[in-house]
């Protein structure tokens, strides 16, 4: 009897001591915080593919349980809403502006929870948040916060050794050879050829001073009379014949 009651005061000692065990067991399993980490900033120009990076590190094995959420708060205010998540499968958001802009370009296996964001635009300028659970256990991790900044594109001129060929030999080779080409097929229009219309005249061509066949002498030049003329008529004779003289005399005596 008494023995009895020992065994069995013996069997509930060690049922609560099983039971202790248990709980001891329990309340040291490790619930750990998984490390999620993101670049703080990102900067990028509109129409290009943002990666929105983001990976996580965690110290029990990645289970199909793993879900990762991105959530994105706009630049000028606003609530946080949830946007893509993953959970053995990718869930692409169906409305809103991120529509048919998001897609996955992560792997659980290396700890990488990245997506990508097509065609970037300034509406996108906002705070992304990453956050990732592993459970049982590692699901108290913080969300990592990226700030994304889309810039308009910059319009640059870059010229190329094509361009600048084209710019310095081509274009004044192009003008020169329009030049010569005009005066070629407009010859008045050549400054030499006015220049020559200026002094150069037509023998048929009837200008200042010769209407009705009178044409007007030189400035320099002097008009005579039929006088004076014949006066040097006479002149001449009278030089012609006293010359004659004094010339002969010079032969003879040469002989």
């Amino acid at each position: 009897m008494g023995l009895t009651r020992r065994w069995r005061a013996a069997e509930g000692a060690g049922v609560c001591v099983e039971l202790l065990v248990v709980c001891v067991v329990l309340n040291l399993s490790p619930v750990c915080c998984i490390k999620v980490s993101a670049p703080e900033e990102i900067h990028a120009v509109r129409g290009e593919t943002v990666i929105l990076s983001c990976s996580f590190s965690s110290t029990t094995r990645v289970t199909s349980l793993l879900s990762i959420d991105w959530n994105f708060r706009p630049q000028s205010g606003g609530l946080a809403h949830t946007f893509f998540h993953f959970s053995s499968v990718a869930y692409h958001p169906e409305d809103g502006y991120f529509k048919g802009r998001v897609k996955w370009a992560g792997s659980l296996s290396a700890g990488d929870a990245s997506i990508q964001l097509l065609n970037a635009s300034l509406s996108d300028n906002g705070t992304y948040s990453c956050s990732v659970r592993n459970p049982p256990y590692d699901v108290h991790g913080q969300p990592s916060q990226t700030l994304l900044t889309v810039t308009p594109k910059k319009l640059s001129l870059r010229l190329s050794d094509v361009a600048l060929l084209l710019v310095f030999i081509l274009v004044p080779s192009g003008l020169t050879a329009l030049v010569l080409m005009s005066r070629i097929l407009c010859p008045c229009c050549s400054p030499v050829q006015k220049s020559y219309n200026l002094t150069h005249h037509s023998p048929i061509e009837v200008t200042d001073g010769e209407d009705y066949g009178y044409k007007q002498p030189p400035a320099k030049q002097r008009t005579f009379t039929c006088y004076e003329l014949y006066c040097l008529d006479h002149e001449d004779d009278y030089y012609f014949q006293h010359h004659k003289h004094h010339v002969e005399p010079v032969a003879e005596s040469q002989c």
